[in-house]
């Protein structure tokens, strides 16, 4: 067998022969007439009619039998097959064709429709040229990609041979519009907000950090999809909004984050947390019958259906049930001490971070659909507290053992807000690259006031979830260490 250099030293000679014959191996543009899905859907009235059609596309295979030759054609929108003769095309062309074409080029051709002694739907070629000769060869569909880091380096020929993994991405296309045209039916309007940020608001993550020449500042890549701006469009007096936007977080990989994703947040004023759940629990099952057609799923071990009840999980009292520890009362040494016993690594060994550590112990034990609410005042400084209580009116979709969005009642208390971002300064000073980067122009903004609102955001996890695929599976392009880095 040759080897893959010497296939592609092949494939360079017969471009040569293609430009020695006067063809242009690179086309500028093509003569299409119809696209194949078009030859396809009109292939009774095209071929009785004997319509002569220019079809272009990517040739997927070729048979060659002595003076005719097959050749699987694929544009995009559909695959045929044509049928190339040394009769109709004169030997120079024919011949050239064989002399030249491979898998993997993209050739234009002239002929009429017809059905083959098979019955097959085919095209009678009439005349061909080259649109693009490819000098690398394409694995075979029936072998495809195999090693999943060549998958993902090589995107463009995971989805050239794997249709089912093409129609990950037309599913999500369609869930973001569906999100999109939930949010739109119930009257927000869709905004834009910055990317780039001197603090980072809205969660609590590691940022990206880089440099404004122009203005000479350090600035972050937001973690949230304009947590704080969109409240400040609160204040402007827009009372429903959302953005659909990319957020990035300089932390590490998993099945469920990457550094880089997609997320949807909305703010809908003279509203609270129970009037977001209500919202949420609408949009969930939407996304998942529209795209899914179904509300069932089974992924990561568990099984739910969008469409049963949504229970209430109270934080605090779930991490009793299963732990023991009072997180609003215990000592940093006793959920040290508990977290050891369980086997559980941590990192930080401040309260919030603890707490946290904890929460994510137990919630994997949890199917859903549900709800976790009353979440401590600490890992939520956003966040209106319940009155009376040291936790707050937080509200967090519980799917296959994970948190699937993020909600609250906003805090629209300026004075408690200073408060709680001057306790994450403190995190910040004492090493906690996760705590929230105080803004103190958003809680100016607060004493001009906002009205009550409910604040949700959500992201490409929830439909890496509905389709049981990693979260890196899902995007088009993920982020790759290069393969050998520039010698500095």
């Amino acid at each position: 067998m040759s080897s893959l250099e010497e296939i592609r030293h092949d494939r360079i000679k017969k471009r040569e022969l293609l430009r020695a014959a006067g063809m242009d191996p690179y086309a500028t543009r093509t003569e299409r007439t119809h696209e194949v899905r078009e030859v396809l859907e009109n292939f009774d009235d095209l071929s009785s009619e004997e319509t002569v059609v220019v079809i272009a596309g990517r040739v997927i295979s070729i048979r060659r039998h002595g003076g005719s030759a097959f050749a699987d054609i694929d544009d995009g929108s559909g695959r045929v097959q044509v049928f190339m003769s040394r009769d109709t095309l004169g030997k120079r062309l024919f011949d050239l064709l064989n002399d030249t074409i491979d898998p993997g080029d993209f050739i234009e051709v002239k002929g009429v429709p017809f059905l083959t002694k098979r019955s097959a739907e085919a095209v009678a070629a009439e005349d061909w040229r080259v649109l693009t000769k490819a000098i690398q060869a394409i694995p075979t569909e029936h072998f495809g990609l195999k090693d999943e880091e060549e998958r993902y380096r090589k995107r463009y020929l995971d989805l050239l041979l794997d249709p089912a993994q093409k129609e990950v991405f037309v599913k999500k296309a369609l869930f973001w519009d569906t999100a999109r045209d939930f949010m739109k039916r119930h009257n927000f309007a869709e905004v834009e907000t910055p990317t780039l940020e001197v603090t980072t608001g809205g969660a609590e993550a590691r940022p990206f950090k880089t440099h404004h020449n122009d203005f000479d500042i350090n600035v972050y890549l937001r973690i949230s999809i304009g947590e704080l701006w969109q409240k400040r469009l609160m204040a402007a007096g827009y009372t429903k909004t959302f953005e659909i936007g990319r957020a990035y977080r300089n932390e590490g990989s998993s099945p469920e984050h990457l550094q880089e994703f997609t997320n949807l947040e909305f703010y809908l004023a003279y509203a609270d947390y129970n009037d977001g759940m209500k919202l949420v629990r609408d949009l969930y099952r939407e996304l998942a019958e529209k795209v899914f057609g179904t509300t069932k799923f089974t992924t990561r071990g568990h099984t739910f259906d969008l469409a049963d009840e949504w229970v209430e999980i109270d934080y605090v009292e779930e991490i009793r049930r299963q732990t023991s520890i009072d997180v609003l009362h215990s000592s940093k040494t006793e959920m040290e001490s508990k977290l050891q016993e369980l086997g559980v690594k941590y990192e930080g060994d401040n309260k919030e971070r603890l707490t946290d550590t904890l929460w994510k112990y137990c919630r994997k034990q949890i199917s859903g659909p549900a709800f976790v609410i009353n979440h401590p005042v600490l890992i939520a400084p956003l966040a209106k507290k319940v009155e009376g209580r040291e936790v707050v009116e937080r509200f967090q979709p519980i799917l296959a053992g994970s948190e699937i969005g993020n909600g609250y009642s906003e805090l629209n208390d300026p004075e408690e807000q200073a408060k709680r971002f001057g306790e994450q300064q403190k995190l910040l000073e004492g090493g906690d690259e996760e705590a929230m980067m105080p803004d103190y122009e958003f809680v100016e903004m607060l004493e001009y006031g906002i009205p009550p609102t409910c604040g949700f955001g959500f992201g490409e996890r929830l439909f890496a979830f509905l389709i049981d695929k990693p979260l890196r599976e899902v995007q088009m392009f993920p982020l790759m260490r290069p393969v050998r880095e520039d010698k500095q």
